[in-house]
């Protein structure tokens, strides 16, 4: 009996993550893997398919640019697909774009970036219609003394500190290619706070929750809570002990992926 044949393509959608348990399918919960696996299933009228996912988002975190490779044994046209798939998925996830890759592509060995930002304000009760994109700080935070902050996690660090509950084979040295806070120009809406802004990371790969428990020391800086060189410390002597503040997760949101 002959094999049949089988087809790669690499799927990059976005979704906005506040009603879902994260990417990844789990039991008797609603996740953004499942309701893709299962409108897939509608549109081709059967299961005989694979999805991988490039990254696993945590429940209420957001992607603008994600991206999952699908293994099928048909020929797909790609525009056909990608316009019965919006038709079906519901309004808070989208598919942006589908390509044709090699066998040899590999969606979770391939190198690619990951940027993320994590959207906040502070100093006032922010409008409940900003709850799936902000986190509101009630206090206000010296955003100098954060900025200067941000800059501390650029370069190859030992982040250990920022890993939560990891495993035996963990990494915990990582490079962040870019680690910044600025004020936010890159989402606007007539409900937002009069200025808000962003902490925006970008580098190869991240631990679970890294990125929020970041945040979270940022934000301790910018209460008083702790300095600059209580960060300098967390990067420079590693600890089993995790940083104990975990920043909200409907703040953080996938921005982009590139596969080099």
């Amino acid at each position: 009996m002959s094999q049949q044949q089988k087809y790669f393509y690499l799927v990059k959608f976005q979704y906005l993550g506040f009603r879902y348990h994260g990417w990844q399918v789990q039991p008797n919960v609603k996740t953004v893997q499942k309701m893709v696996e299962r409108t897939l299933s509608f549109v081709f009228k059967h299961s005989n398919f694979k999805v991988l996912g490039a990254s696993r988002t945590d429940m209420m975190v957001s992607a603008n640019e994600s991206a999952f490779e699908l293994f099928v044994y048909e020929k797909l046209d790609q525009e056909n697909l990608k316009n019965s798939l919006n038709k079906s998925l519901p309004n808070d996830i989208r598919i942006t774009g589908i390509k044709e890759v090699s066998a040899n592509f590999n969606i979770i060995q391939d190198s690619k970036i990951k940027e993320y930002v994590y959207l906040f304000s502070h100093g006032e009760k922010i409008h409940p219609f900003c709850a799936p994109f902000m986190q509101g700080y009630h206090e206000e935070l010296d955003i100098a003394l954060m900025q200067q902050g941000a800059k501390l996690f650029e370069g190859s660090h030992d982040f250990q500190r920022y890993a939560y509950k990891p495993s035996e084979n963990t990494q915990f040295k990582r490079e962040i290619l870019l680690s910044e806070l600025v004020e936010n120009t890159l989402y606007t809406a007539n409900f937002f706070p009069k200025q808000s802004f962003l902490f925006r990371v970008k580098g190869t790969g991240f631990m679970r929750y890294q990125i929020r428990l970041m945040m979270g020391v940022l934000y301790q800086l910018g209460k008083g809570e702790v300095d600059l060189d209580f960060i300098k410390d967390t990067l420079e002597n590693s600890s089993s002990e995790t940083l104990k503040e975990l920043a909200p997760a409907s703040g953080l949101q996938l921005l982009q992926m590139e596969f080099l």
